[in-house]
């Protein structure tokens, strides 16, 4: 039985990568946690509180000649892994070694630090598919940076674009977010170690060179006073994985819709079997849309877990830390999967210009309105040529007639020059530049981030 989509054998492919399944495996958390205890017995033999030999001695325990289903029974008598996990790793080392084992150091030490050493490898694989989607939609922008289409806003058809700035807004709205990780790695990719109550009482004078120590070993950032309790840097996780499902939500969400057969604007990569119908066998369903949407919509909740954690009680909870384990790799499995669908729309997306050139036609000129009120206001004033305009709307809605034919012939618009309000290169003009800044703006965004 499984409860997780993410963990089934049946969904967990379409939801996450093989990857970050990986990076979260029970395994990837047996070497973590053999990684810590290493670490603290190399920083401890450095000042004189371990023998030389114990870091080696764990280090060639290998996490999978652990029995996980041992220390799962274990784990359900104790609370925590990292108890019969001690246990275990203590009846391998010798005799002489073996009491200075762990010294110092508390449960969540351990946890917390091999789920750092995850979530580094996670932050890695979220980095490298983020380049990739925000470099396949800016491709996407450049190319049809001056491909006309319809700008929708309520859901109705507002004012000519190009395909070309939506895609770059897709692709702006993700390096943005993207472009926040290399702070916030540099604020939650730190080691866990305080002792029982988060003092090091049991390493005296040595406790801050121990703790230094530790952290240098394993590549993580120092921390001398515990993070226990403060739980900030794992809400803030929680949160910036939750942000960056919603901004490929907003792409997917446009994509979904541009993709129903009323639009047809645009249509996901065509993979034989893929989005089809038990029923139906012309469907084409927007798979990868999906799969994003889905994504965004489970991590709200699991980034509120997260942040209800941080009212951890005195110096270690009752089960808000646990909570934390239900809900950060749901994150980081459900940011994998969304990404890895996300590359694949950006990198593969098939776009219609004739369709959407059609769709500009749909509504007979309305499109161009404010283009034509603003011809008006120059001859009428701003308030009257709005009235105007608006009355020919209405005409419009009425007769079946177009926007340009139905206001010509208004007594109000004689002289005007219309011409220059119902042609598309001003409003594409406008959106392929407006294209070009975003593309600047994630470019520069790029080169800071590459120099962090």
């Amino acid at each position: 039985m499984t409860f997780s989509a993410l963990d089934s054998g049946l969904l967990g492919p379409l939801f996450a990568s093989a990857a970050m399944r990986e990076a979260f495996s029970d395994a990837a958390r047996l070497a973590g946690m053999l990684r810590a205890e290493a670490a603290l017995a190399r920083a401890e033999a450095e000042v004189g509180l371990a023998p030389a030999g114990l870091a080696d001695a764990i280090a060639m325990i290998a996490p999978e000649t652990l029995d996980v289903d041992a220390l799962a029974a274990g784990t359900a008598l104790a609370g925590v892994p990292v108890i019969p996990f001690v246990a275990a790793v203590r009846r391998r080392l010798p005799p002489e070694l073996e009491p200075a084992f762990h010294k110092g150091a508390t449960t969540q030490d351990i946890a917390d630090t091999a789920l750092v050493l995850q979530m580094r490898s996670g932050f890695d694989l979220i980095a490298a598919e983020s380049e990739a989607v925000i470099a396949g939609l800016a491709r996407l922008a450049a190319e049809h940076r001056a491909t006309p289409c319809v700008g929708r806003t309520y859901g109705q058809h507002a004012a000519p674009i190009s395909f070309g700035y939506k895609a770059a807004t897709w692709a702006l709205g993700l390096a943005e977010v993207a472009g926040q990780l290399p702070g916030l790695r540099g604020r939650v990719l730190t080691a866990s170690l305080g002792g029982p109550v988060g003092t090091l009482g049991a390493l005296g004078g040595q406790a801050e060179a121990v703790a230094t120590a530790y952290a240098r070993h394993l590549g993580l950032g120092p921390e001398t006073v515990a993070w226990h309790t403060r739980r900030a840097r794992i809400a803030e996780t929680g949160g910036w994985l939750a942000r960056l499902l919603g901004a490929l939500a907003k792409c997917a969400g446009d994509i979904a819709h541009l993709a129903s057969t009323e639009v047809a604007e645009v249509s996901e990569p065509f993979v034989p079997g893929r989005g089809g119908s038990s029923a139906m066998p012309h469907k084409r369903n927007p798979v990868s849309a999906t799969v994003i949407l889905a994504a965004f919509g489970a991590a709200k909740g699991h980034a509120g877990t997260l942040l209800d954690t941080m009212a951890a009680a005195h110096e270690r909870p009752a089960g808000a830390w646990h909570a934390e384990w239900h809900a950060l790799p749901q994150l980081f499995g459900l940011a994998s999967g969304a990404l890895r669908e996300a590359r694949a729309v950006a990198e593969g997306l098939v776009v219609d210009p004739g369709r959407m050139r059609r769709n500009l036609d749909l509504t007979r000129g309305l499109l161009f309105a404010d283009a034509a009120a603003a011809a008006c206001a120059r001859r009428c004033g701003g308030a009257a040529a709005h009235a105007l305009v608006e009355r020919a709307c209405a005409e419009v809605h009425a007769s079946g007639r177009d926007l340009h034919t139905v206001l010509a012939a208004m007594p109000e618009a004689q002289g005007i020059d219309l011409g220059a309000a119902f042609d598309l290169t001003h409003p594409v003009a406008a959106a392929a530049a407006a294209t070009d800044r975003a593309l600047a703006q994630i470019a520069a965004r790029a080169d800071s981030t590459a120099s962090q």
